[in-house]
């Protein structure tokens, strides 16, 4: 009797962040002086609490299944056997794959519990140019008097040699927190709400990020739980399921802030990689003034680089959702915000693109608002981003905002 394996798709851990149903005040920014980027976008409203269940759900049932599949076979003799080799030999695909893609031989992880300062040189007094978060990866040029020549992204310094994992340790940790990333191919990039290019459009992908593969390899069995759960008559109208089914192969699914969308295969390159270090001017860390008159804003910011993402929490140390983190932000420098991403879209005044100053917040969403980041200057932002990377820095337009809202 033939078995069938049943691949359960793990969940992207967190939503963003708690959705109101209230859509954004602001019209979606014209970026002028800054280089558009763009992003992905998409309803919590249709993933948010329905995902998580429905994704519990199929764990339970694919753990009971393969728990009877094992009795089975147990009984019959040599098929317990089997399913381990296939596991193991699955396992070793990957981890190969993982070797291909990073230089092991020099490589380093960031051992640390929040982040680690990038210098331009190797000093504690020299100027610092990039940060490199817990687990995040880099090639090790070279080693002298404690002090690491590095590599990591478009950050080029020195870091404390001592706060990296070398060696087998760093070798055995990467094939424990390396993730598939999709590198985008084209400058803009549309993904979708489907695997279809009559689907309508997401939204766009920046090439100058890298994005989470949620699914390499879609199946129709999954496609149609994903389409009875998540999508509306409305959505299917236009869509040729037979077509879509038959191209399946062509498509992956990805997790940007634990929300889902589709994107083809030809215009990404799919690979197994650490996530790398940021550039960031000292400047910024020395911020004197914002747009809302609360100097030191994004030094206060900095210290929680790296801390956790929880789905609703307001800890900034412990753990909190994207909208959580700009609140506790503001807190700290006597400005009220309301809990949610879209009430404090609602609260604040907009701004364009070319007049954005540190201190404003980006708010990102498909038609209504689902997160919400703090600009810290020179096209970066700072935010609870999920529970991969928990607070982190992106690129200003990682994602299209639909608004720029000034708190004051």
């Amino acid at each position: 009797m033939k078995k069938h394996t049943m691949k359960v798709a793990a969940l992207g851990l967190a939503i963003a962040t708690t959705v109101s149903a209230i859509p954004a005040t602001g019209r979606a920014v014209k970026n002028i002086q800054e280089k558009p980027l763009a992003g992905i976008t998409l309803s919590l409203e249709q993933f948010c609490d329905s995902v998580m269940e429905d994704q519990a759900k199929e764990q339970a049932a694919a753990q009971e299944a393969e728990g009877q599949k094992t009795t089975v076979t147990q009984v019959q003799g040599g098929g317990t056997g089997q399913a381990a080799g296939a596991a193991q030999a699955q396992k070793k695909e990957t981890e190969e794959k993982i070797r291909l893609n990073l230089n092991m031989d020099k490589l380093g992880i960031a051992n640390v519990k929040n982040y680690l300062n990038v210098r331009k040189k190797p000093s504690e007094s020299a100027k610092i140019i990039g940060k490199m978060t817990r687990n995040n990866g880099c090639n090790i040029l070279s080693t002298k008097k404690g002090w690491a020549k590095i590599e990591s992204g478009k950050v080029r310094g020195y870091v404390k040699a001592s706060y990296l994992l070398t060696g087998k340790a760093a070798q055995d940790k990467a094939l424990k927190i390396a993730t598939q990333k999709a590198v985008v191919k084209t400058q803009t990039l549309n993904v979708r709400y489907l695997p279809s290019t009559d689907a309508r459009i997401y939204d766009q992908l920046s090439e100058d990020e890298d994005y989470t593969v949620e699914r390499e390899n879609l199946s129709k069995d999954y496609m149609d739980k994903f389409i009875a759960k998540h999508c509306s008559r409305k959505d299917m109208k236009s869509i040729d399921k037979n077509s879509m089914y038959g191209d399946l192969s062509n498509w992956a699914m990805l997790s940007i802030d634990n929300e889902k969308m589709f994107v083809s295969k030809d215009f990404v390159s799919l690979k197994y990689s650490l996530n790398k270090a940021v550039t960031i001017k000292e400047e910024q860390n020395k911020s004197s003034s914002s747009s809302s008159g609360t100097p030191g804003i994004v030094a206060y910011a900095m210290q929680f680089l790296g801390n956790p993402y929880v789905w609703g929490g307001t800890s900034l140390t412990h753990g909190t959702d994207c909208s959580g983190f700009t609140q506790g932000i503001y807190r700290k420098f006597g400005v009220s915000l309301p809990r949610t991403s879209s009430a404090q879209a609602a609260a604040t005044r907009s701004v364009s693109s070319s007049q954005v100053q540190v201190g404003d917040l980006f708010f990102y969403g498909s038609g209504r608002v689902s997160h919400v980041a703090l600009y810290i200057g020179n096209g970066q932002i700072i935010h609870a981003s999920n529970h991969r990377d928990g607070i982190k820095i992106s690129s200003a337009y990682y994602r299209k905002p639909l608004k720029i809202g000034r708190v004051r």
